[in-house]
């Protein structure tokens, strides 16, 4: 029994402590040789004595939880008292961390689930409201002199704000909120907690703290946490833990906010990028139309744009192209060269002159993508339409005449940005009153579908398409291309494709 590892104790049929080991000795100061259990040790281990029990019972001994099972002899009974507080209290650790664990995950997937930064201030306010304080206040970094708030109280709806506030009010806000690396958690007197960042009705508050949201190399945010007096102050174990929730948290929100951020570049930059509505200048109908590879993307490799002449009886001066390949990439040199031709629009009459210079622009940039292109000159004399137009490796623009006939405008030329010359020749070509002049790219007679889905749409079903169109507005024209296109590629893949289609006036106007 001596070298017994556990405590050991054997009390008599009186209820007298009649012998102990030596970790009896360790473990209860208390229990000692003579001394009754009613006394010093436990009521409950005297009650089961004297009831000459022999089954093991549970109860506590010097405040410590201990099992007792029992060992009878031949006139005493022998117990053996197994010391359970710590492992209960470990049992209790490791539930409060599975706990956490859990709450960390569910945070995890909320914050992730939307891209809104909004949204994930709003789902940090819940979350924090519900599991870490009474109620929780998500302060966005500032703009100026105002701050954005979501505030929520455990239980209620989270309540976005503006408000006008000096970040000094809170100590340890400003550095929150500016500073990177941010400081750490930070303790505030709940005295000193200003009335606005104090929700309506949630009384007096017993212990607040700022945590700093960090997230992507800066601070994202704060998160002002409160408890009621009531509650318990917050423990070094519980900060632990909202640093925890806090960098989930700061994290999101850093990816929101980038992810908005992005998003906002992505429009303006693509808005110059997106090919521009097309419209009548001197009665001359101007119609285009225009569709990316990927339906998730606005821009591509295919353009086209309208510079309209300043006073009538001066040309307008048009361009079609392809730059080679798709999406964003294609996008940025279709960007270069509308820029580029823009600034040598005073050089429009002369397309040779403007080819040569904007191959010369691609040739110098560090981008290796070539472009075909179109370009048209466009003014009217007397009722008909004068079109000067020049192809540099482009797919030949397609006249359509009155009477259903469809011709080829005859100008060839060398693609631009791949050799240190472009060459190309420019044709005149005369529409009559209803006629209309078609510029469209690959993306038309390359597509493929049909019923078998692996025939191209080639050329010729694209001019037997406008001899249907002799006549009709330019706009229509432009529909149908479009329409009869995209029934013909059904659910396949396609390249960009753009379509403009240049029309005479049907009336003779008194100018």
């Amino acid at each position: 029994m001596r070298a017994a590892p556990s405590p050991v104790i054997v009390v008599g049929q009186n209820g007298d402590l009649l012998e102990r080991n030596k970790t009896t000795d360790l473990v209860f100061i208390a229990v000692r040789p003579g001394v009754a259990l009613d006394d010093e040790v436990a009521s409950w281990l005297a009650e089961v004595q004297r009831a000459n029990a022999r089954q093991p019972v549970r109860g506590q001994i010097a405040r410590r939880s201990s099992p007792a099972p029992a060992t009878p002899p031949d006139d005493a009974m022998a117990w053996w008292l197994l010391d359970e507080t710590m492992e209960q209290r470990t049992t209790r650790l490791l539930e409060v961390e599975r706990e956490r664990t859990a709450f960390l995950a569910r945070a995890s997937t909320l914050l992730l689930s939307s891209m809104n930064l909004g949204r994930c201030m709003e789902v940090t306010a819940q979350l924090a409201a519900e599991c870490l304080g009474d109620a929780a206040v998500v302060i966005h970094p500032p703009k100026g002199t105002t701050l954005t708030t979501v505030t929520c109280v455990r239980g209620g709806q989270v309540v976005r704000d503006t408000v006008a506030a000096d970040l000094a009010s809170i100590p340890g806000l400003d550095v929150a909120l500016t500073w990177f690396p941010p400081a750490p958690l930070h303790r505030t007197d709940p005295a000193t907690v200003p009335d606005w960042i104090v929700p309506a009705g949630l009384g007096p508050i017993g212990s607040a703290v700022v945590v700093p949201l960090r997230g992507q190399g800066m601070p994202s945010g704060a998160l002002v946490l409160l408890r009621k007096s009531t509650r318990a102050v917050f423990s070094e174990n519980a900060e632990t833990f909202v640093q925890l929730f806090a960098a989930h948290a700061g994290a999101a929100m850093a990816t929101a906010r980038l992810h908005t951020e992005q998003a906002s570049i992505t429009e303006i930059l693509t808005r110059d990028l997106v090919p521009p509505q097309l419209h009548e200048v001197d009665g001359i109908e101007f119609a285009g139309g225009y569709q990316p590879s990927a339906t998730t993307e606005r821009v591509g490799g295919d353009f086209y744009d309208l510079h309209p002449a300043g006073t009538a009886g001066h040309e307008s001066f048009l361009v079609l192209g392809d730059v080679c390949g798709k999406g964003l990439e294609a996008a940025v040199v279709t960007g270069k060269i509308r820029n580029t031709l823009h600034a040598l629009l005073p050089l429009a009459h002369n397309h040779q002159r403007i080819l040569t210079m904007l191959n010369s622009a691609l040739l110098g940039s560090h981008h290796t993508r070539f472009a075909t292109l179109v370009f048209a000159s466009a003014v009217r004399e007397g009722p008909d339409v004068r079109l000067r137009l020049t192809n540099a490796g482009h797919l030949p623009p397609l006249i359509v005449r009155n009477d259903g006939t469809v011709d080829e405008a005859r100008t060839r030329g060398r693609l631009v940005g791949v050799l240190p010359t472009v060459h190309a020749n420019t044709t005149v070509v005369r529409l009559a009153p209803g006629e209309s002049c078609l510029l469209y790219t690959d993306g038309i007679t390359e597509a493929k579908g049909g019923p078998l889905g692996e025939a191209y749409f080639g050329e010729q079903r694209l001019k037997d398409v406008l001899s249907e169109c002799a006549g009709i507005p330019g706009e229509a024209i432009v529909e149908r291309v479009h329409m009869l296109a995209a029934e013909w590629i059904g659910d396949n893949q396609h390249d960009d494709i753009a379509v403009l289609a240049i029309t005479a006036p049907r009336h003779q106007d008194t100018r």
